[in-house]
């Protein structure tokens, strides 16, 4: 039995990992449930539903509602209630077998570090930690304690076992290609929000779904991936894969190539990052080979969808500019679904955001720190909403 603190419940992460945990309920154990303020509603069913020890949640002043929620699910074994912007710190500390963090953004930094310094094993859904966190982050992880739930960072983990670190030429990073695919960049100028929402093969959150539509998602990948596994930017290639069949893949010395390919569904690496390093029988289903089908990939359109360049950049400042990056990008993605900034703009903005920092006030890895992090979040946040006024 696994004791499991799920971070980030009510998400799209957050929901399937419930739903995977639940069909096995005789191998895991929801100990723990935390999320925003926004779905207090849905975090009270799942705690009547699963009876953790604890719930957090990140805002203050909803302790009355999640109360009211509760009863009126059923509940009967009252959890104790942590609330406000150290909740989730809190309990990735406590004491489990697996912390799987999927809290949207930077705000999942924190809770990041708690559950490496606890020792737990970490299922790091939240890119953005580790992005904007950087060796802060891979610093403090044990040999085999951080593992990937992302699906392309999951399928580099399979496809690694198939060779030793020297002998990898270079990653291979697909992605989608969005909903925007093939269209130039006089033809995005005037898309909106429920456009670029229409993800063609994955249902998942608002913020990610942009994050999608411009690549910003698929930069912030090739980061994560450079850090997991220890791997050069110029050492992974992206490459648009429209059917999101083959999740990744890995270049050997000696010319071999490793794809993991398994039809669109997050509940296969959930369930490997739960159960890792073993595999869970009946995760997901497999691809059908009965049936005729085509995978196509081509080259990213860099021109039109610059994000993963611009990623690329920032990644090889290092230090602070990750983080600038990420903090923009999240206030940029709010100012288009307020109509206060086009989709264009949302990757414009963010190029301006960190060239400024770039020029002024960068910190280099050498002088990276928490407080260094989250400075510099804030400050690429309030420029960012300048920008966007």
């Amino acid at each position: 039995m696994r004791d499991v603190v799920l971070l980030g419940s009510t998400g799209s992460i957050g929901t399937q990992t419930c739903e995977v945990i639940d069909a096995r309920r005789e191998r895991f154990r929801i100990v723990a449930l935390s999320a925003g303020g926004g779905q207090v509603g849905r975090l009270a069913r799942q705690a009547a539903h699963f009876a953790p020890r604890a719930v957090g949640i990140a805002e203050s002043g909803h302790e009355d509602e999640f109360w009211a929620a509760f009863e009126a699910a059923g509940g009967t074994s009252r959890p104790a209630l942590l609330s406000g912007p150290e909740a989730n710190t809190e309990l990735a500390a406590a004491r489990a077998d697996v912390v799987l963090n999927a809290i949207t953004g930077s705000a999942g930094l924190l809770a990041t570090l708690a559950a490496l310094d606890a020792g737990t094993t970490l299922a790091l859904a939240n890119k953005e930690s580790l992005v904007i966190g950087g060796h802060l982050v891979t610093d403090r992880a044990r040999p085999g304690q951080l593992v990937a739930v992302d699906s392309e960072h999951s399928a580099f983990a399979q496809c690694l076992r198939g060779g030793g670190a020297r002998e990898v030429r270079r990653l291979v990073l697909t992605a989608s290609g969005g909903p925007f695919r093939g269209m130039t960049r006089d033809e995005l100028a005037g898309v909106t929000p429920e456009q670029a929402l229409a993800h063609p093969t994955w249902s998942m959150g608002r913020v990610i779904t942009i994050n999608s539509a411009t690549l910003v998602n698929k930069g912030l990948e090739l980061l994560e991936a450079a850090l997991l596994y220890d791997v050069g930017l110029d050492d992974i290639t992206v490459v648009v894969h429209p059917q999101s069949v083959v999740h990744s893949g890995v270049e050997f010395f000696d010319g071999a190539t490793i794809l993991q390919a398994s039809p669109p569904d997050m509940r296969l690496p959930i369930g490997l990052a739960l159960a890792w390093p073993e595999r869970m029988a009946g995760a997901a289903a497999g691809c059908d080979w009965s049936s005729a089908a085509a995978w196509t990939f081509e080259p990213l359109d860099s021109r039109t969808f610059p994000a993963v360049e611009l990623a690329r950049r920032a990644g090889r400042a290092g230090g602070t500019a990750p983080a600038v990056l990420n903090g923009a990008n999240e206030v940029c993605v709010d100012a288009f679904f307020e109509g206060r900034l086009g989709f264009l703009g949302i990757t414009d903005t963010i190029a301006r955001v960190v060239d400024e920092h770039l020029a002024d006030g960068h910190v280099d890895d050498a002088g990276l720190s928490v407080e260094a992090v989250l400075g510099a979040d804030a400050w690429a946040r309030r420029r960012a909403e300048q920008l966007c006024r």
